[in-house]
């Protein structure tokens, strides 16, 4: 399936698609039958860095080509924050591993239901474990929607862009750094959505509300500053901000109001858009927390705060609302809860890790073969008091870069039945979070504004991060 150079690259398209200075479809049907699979598996996995560059241009140019871009969700949030759109909860869904074929599976989904509004995203730690830089990430998720034969607007967001405290105090400069160079790198690659997460350097021991907020919407605004120096002409990148880090203690009324009020006078004073939500904590934590036997324990999920939040973060600062992590490991009955209280946007991630790890469809010997990969290269990780259950559930996020390539090639039926799986799961909830027929509401908020691809970039990119070979990420490589 891999193409030895650009020349057998370009001709995979060979009666489907014009390649000049763009692509131009010419046989949709075509070009989705075959053609758009073996591009996107040579845009990850190709040899070289102008084959991988190459496809991934080719992708992106064809997509535009068939009415499929990237683009901001900035527009349905100003008039959620307008009150001109309620109702539903925007589900934002991190896909880890079997990559293209999961986020097919959401888009069937979406378009059985009439739903517009859905983002697939990545956070900044996941892009490390999975080996999915933005470049390669934006163009799967473009392919997923060529594939499924989506026509509109895509979603693609950076997840947790995040400042590590402990790096930040030792080098400021360095560790702000490190998260505008990734703040860059995610604009380029058509991630018109970034969450500014600063909410790591809050700290409680200070003497007033909003010295505690201050490092936090300080950094906020600065990065903020940096997303909109970044944007391509025409695109308004929709930008998260977060008050609370999730898993720690809820957050309050008080604490938005001192974040808010302190990052606007910043982002005001240099004249920029700010923030577009705002993400809080109300009991959950990413992953959910494991019980010795493997189950997920219950969790005391405070809608009345996530109500009053989202009310304040609406009528005193216009945003759409507020945000809900970790949520994908919550019983299935609380979900049509969210558009209840008008939570703006929703984020699902580990419960569909876990759906491929437990599916049926999974083959055992490759599944023991990434577990038995954990213990040999994460096995420092375990903590004394952990039992197996625990350590394989909160280490096996990190299994599917050892074996990346092993699932994007798994036979088409064990692909196939995974995908229904997750398709059912996705019917779910979009149908719980009130997204079913609002497609006509991206139609109606969201411009029309498709950058164009340089294929010098996308070759630079390529070449900036090359995959690792299978014994560098595989112990148990044959």
């Amino acid at each position: 399936m891999k193409a030895a150079n650009v020349d057998q690259l370009k001709a995979i398209v060979n009666g489907c698609a014009t390649v000049g200075d763009t692509v131009t479809v010419t046989g949709a049907n075509a070009f989705r039958a075959g053609p758009i699979d073996r591009l996107i598996y040579n845009a990850a996995f190709g040899p070289s860095a102008e084959v991988r560059g190459t496809a991934r241009w080719m992708i992106k140019s064809a997509g535009q080509s068939l009415g499929v871009w990237s683009a901001s969700i900035q527009g349905l949030y100003d008039a959620m924050g307008r009150g001109e759109v309620k109702g539903y909860t925007v589900p934002a869904v991190n896909l880890r591993g079997l990559t293209y074929d999961v986020a097919r599976a959401l888009i069937r989904a979406a378009k059985k239901n009439g739903s517009g509004t859905f983002i697939i995203e990545i956070a900044k730690s996941e892009i490390d474990y999975t080996f999915q830089r933005p470049a390669e990430y934006a163009t799967v998720m473009l392919a997923a929607a060529i594939k499924e034969g989506h026509q509109g607007p895509i979603f693609i967001q950076g997840d947790h862009f995040q400042i590590n405290a402990k790096k930040f105090h030792a080098d400021r400069d360095k560790e702000v750094g490190s998260v505008r160079n990734l703040i860059t790198e995610a604009i380029r690659a058509g991630f018109y959505n970034i969450d500014i997460d600063t909410s790591t350097l809050v700290d409680l021991s200070k003497s007033n509300l909003t010295e505690e907020q201050r490092l936090n919407f300080e950094i906020g605004a600065e990065l903020t500053k940096h997303v909109r120096s970044q944007e391509p002409k025409d695109v308004t990148v929709s930008v998260g901000g977060e008050i609370g880090e999730v898993g720690e203690k809820n957050s309050t009324v008080e604490e938005l109001e001192a974040y808010m009020d302190g990052y606007n006078a910043l982002v005001n004073k240099a004249g920029i858009k700010g923030i577009s939500k705002v993400s809080v904590q109300t009991g959950t934590s990413h992953g959910g927390v494991p019980l010795p036997d493997g189950t997920i324990a219950k969790v005391a999920l405070d809608f009345n705060t996530l109500e009053k939040l989202g009310a304040l973060a609406r009528e005193k600062y216009h945003i759409s609302g507020a945000v809900q992590h970790g949520a994908s490991t919550l019983p299935d009955d609380l979900f049509d809860k969210f558009p209840k209280v008008n939570t703006s946007e929703i984020h699902l991630a580990t419960g569909f890790q876990n759906m491929i790890y437990d599916s049926k469809h999974l083959p055992e010997a490759l599944r023991a073969k990434i577990y038995k990969g954990l213990r040999d290269r994460f096995g420092d990780e375990r903590k004394p008091n952990m039992t197996e259950e625990q350590f394989i559930y909160k280490t096996r996020k990190k299994g599917f870069g050892l074996v990346k390539e092993e699932l994007w090639t798994l036979p088409e039926a064990a692909r196939a039945g995974i995908g229904a799986e997750m398709e059912a799961k996705f019917d779910f909830y979009i149908k719980k979070l009130g997204c079913a027929g609002n497609a006509k509401d991206v139609a109606k908020y969201i411009p029309k504004v498709m950058v164009a691809p340089d294929l010098k970039t996308e070759i630079s990119d390529a070449a900036a991060w090359t995959p690792p070979a299978a014994a560098d990420t595989n112990p148990n490589a044959d």
